[in-house]
Parts: C-alpha cells; structure tokens; sequence
C-alpha cells in the first residue's frame, strides 16, 4: 500500500519554500505539508531563548496533526538553535538547514566569502565551527539582515521593493574591510533564495560584477531523498497543504500555490 504520510517543512516564514521546491522537484509524489509560524515571526530578532522553547512545542504539535514521515527544519535561525532540542524531543527523523559554507569556500577564487543571515544565524557558534572546518584559508565576512526576511515576504505577496533597499542590504557586507573582494554569498536564511534575482543584481550594481550566491536547499533535498530511499509514495501526490499559526494571508495563496501548496489552514 502506498504511505500516504507527508514531509512537513517548517520555518517562521514562507523562507522553507526554497528547500521545498527543490525537495519536490526530485520527490514529486511526496505529500506536502508547509508550516510557517506566522504568528512568531520573524525569528532572527528573538531571544534564543524563546526559539529553543517555542519550535519543539509547536513541532510536536504538528507532528500530531500531520503524522509526518520526516521533518525538515527549513530554517537556519530555528535549526542553529533549536535543532537538537526538537530531535531529543520527537520520534520522527529531523533534517535541519545549516549555512552552505562549504559550498562556497570550494567555489571562492578570491578566498573571500560572505555570509548573508538573520542577526540569530550569523552570530552563532555554529557558524564559527563551519568557518574553521571548511573555510579556514579565506576571510568570512558576515551580515545579518532582519529587513531582508521581510522583502522576501513582501516579494512573494507580490508587493513592489524598490531595489534600493536590497543595495543597502548587501551594503553590510561590501562595506566591511575586505568586503570589496567578496565572490561567493552564502544565503544563509531560507527566506534569501526567494529573491536571488534582486541580489544578484544589487551586488552587480555594487562591484561591477557578478558574484555568486549559493544556499543549502539543494543539498537538503537530496538528504531527504536518501533518507526516504525505498519508502512508498501515492501514485499522485495530494494537494498540499500550507498550514500557519496566525491566520493565514489571502495574499499569499496566488504563491504558495505556485509551489503546489493549494490548501490553507491554521494550526
């Protein structure tokens, strides 16, 4: 019989889409569940504290609803913090999102790397540990930005962004001493792929050329894919379904279901 359980992705946000597009690309008959904790958003600017607390009581709770085979923590701030608590928590597998900076450090030919996150990510011992064991021979620069997790929102509700913000995002970064010879962006928030465009063309505008971004959603996909080798699928994946713990926006429904996400409930 085919196993009807769903992957249920979960951020504060609609930023766990950009791990879920690729997931579903390579796993197209998964059922689909998409959390976003709206009414706790956004969680760069929250205590460590309260998102160590909050995300393995409101998984739980999902997990109850849902009955998911595997959990993806589609975040880098609610992972970062609150990955290990959920796992001791929850007997489903976990699969956390961690900054892509590896991926960058082999791709890097100036040996200056940024890293683009929320205020939580990037001051995160964590992100010390991945700089040391796999970027030990180029400079790390990083910024955190709360204001770009909100023009990702923005952009997915379909709302006008003047580009001149995105500059002053970016600025964070080129502005540091060195900042100048960065050639690989680390889009260490899941909410930053979803306006790769806009950045890649606020960084053109700033140096006069192209750099590269690169995020964790690809390689995530294919460790979920691993992970469910051999399980069952329907032979036709279900509407799936966006579920949000404030009251879901209308605005968002013409995205979520360019991303097969046609159903809207609140937890």
């Amino acid at each position: 019989m085919a196993d009807d359980r769903p992957l249920l992705f979960f951020d504060s946000g609609v930023g766990g889409l950009s791990v879920l597009a690729p997931t579903r690309a390579l796993l197209p008959r998964a059922p689909l569940v998409y959390a976003a904790d709206s009414a706790g958003f956004p969680y760069g600017i929250r205590s460590e504290g309260e998102i160590a607390a909050r995300v393995p009581a409101l998984l739980g709770r999902l997990a109850e609803r849902y009955r998911p085979r595997l959990i993806v923590i589609a975040c880098n701030t609610a992972s970062t913090i609150a990955l290990g608590h959920v796992r001791a928590a929850l007997d489903v597998p976990i699969v956390g999102t961690v900054p892509a900076i590896k991926p960058a450090a082999e791709r890097s030919r100036s040996r200056t790397i940024g890293v683009l996150g929320t205020e939580a990510t990037v001051r995160q011992p964590y992100v010390d540990d991945l700089a040391a064991r796999f970027a030990a021979d180029c400079t790390v620069l990083r910024h955190g930005s709360a204001e770009l997790v909100q023009l990702a929102e923005a952009c997915l509700r379909g709302a006008a962004v003047d580009p001149a913000r995105f500059d002053a995002v970016l600025a964070g970064l080129f502005d540091q001493p060195g900042g100048k010879d960065i050639d690989v962006i680390v889009n260490a928030c899941t909410h930053f792929p979803l306006v790769a465009d806009a950045l890649g063309a606020a960084a053109t505008r700033a140096l006069g050329r192209t750099v590269a971004f690169v995020d964790g959603g690809p390689g995530i996909a294919r460790r979920i894919a691993a992970l469910t080798e051999g399980q069952t699928w329907p032979d036709l994946a279900p509407p799936g379904t966006a579920v949000f713990t404030a009251a879901p926006d209308p605005a968002l429904a013409p995205a979520l279901g360019r991303f097969g996400l046609t159903a809207l409930e609140q937890l």
